[in-house]
């Protein structure tokens, strides 16, 4: 698995080395940027751990770079540190999903517990994506008749219920039911369901033309 990467994004140089060694006592692996140019442009964005940004830099400000994180679809979670605490200032990053909003001077205790939180948070994150992901690839191998039972047992349909609605016996119901199963990797419905609810919803949805059996 790869290292967490705590990147530290600050245009004092004194600040960056001191976070650095405190992010490293911590056991994580630490890299700095002087700007957030610099950042964007070392393209680490997408490595797994979180950001620890300075709100007021020269250039693109660290609000800049979450707006810019979440124009382009990054949710990396990022802790914000300023000299200069401002109320609306500390509202917006966090509605817009900041870990955190800490004034410097910050006791390294804190910082620290924010990093644990952030990096938590983006690997909770990459693991319900990779489910997502295989849930999908699994969904790809399904045919068009077994992705409208699988979206029927969904419905909680009962298997004649599902045969009526297809035009389709409930035998044939059964075995479709049962390579959904197995192509799914589910071993109960339960499973099944959970695994469905994953999906994107234009991928939950099923066309109302018929197929044949």
């Amino acid at each position: 698995m790869e290292q967490p990467l705590v990147i530290i994004v600050d245009d004092d140089a004194s600040v960056r080395e001191a976070l650095s060694e405190l992010i490293l006592s911590a056991g994580f692996e630490p890299t700095c940027f002087a700007s957030t140019r610099e950042l964007l442009d070392a393209d680490i964005l997408d490595s797994p751990g979180c950001l620890i940004l300075d709100v007021r830099m020269p250039g693109a400000s660290g609000l800049d770079l979450q707006r810019h994180l979440s124009q382009t679809g990054n949710p990396k979670p990022v802790i914000f540190l300023t000299g200069h605490g401002d109320i609306p200032m500390t509202v917006q990053a966090m509605k817009a999903g900041a870990v955190d909003f800490l004034t410097k001077p910050v006791r390294d205790q804190t910082l620290l517990d924010a990093v644990i939180e952030g990096v938590a948070m983006d690997a909770a994150r990459r693991a319900a994506s990779a489910v997502v992901k295989r849930n999908i690839e699994r969904l790809e191998t399904l045919t068009p008749r077994e992705r409208e039972v699988l979206c029927q047992v969904a419905r909680g349909r009962l298997n004649k219920q599902i045969a009526f609605d297809l035009g389709i016996s409930e035998v044939t119901v059964k075995l479709h039911r049962g390579n959904v199963m197995r192509k799914m990797e589910a071993a109960s419905i339960g499973e099944l369901i959970r695994a469905w609810e994953t999906l994107p919803a234009p991928m939950r949805e099923v066309g109302g033309a018929r197929t044949a059996a």
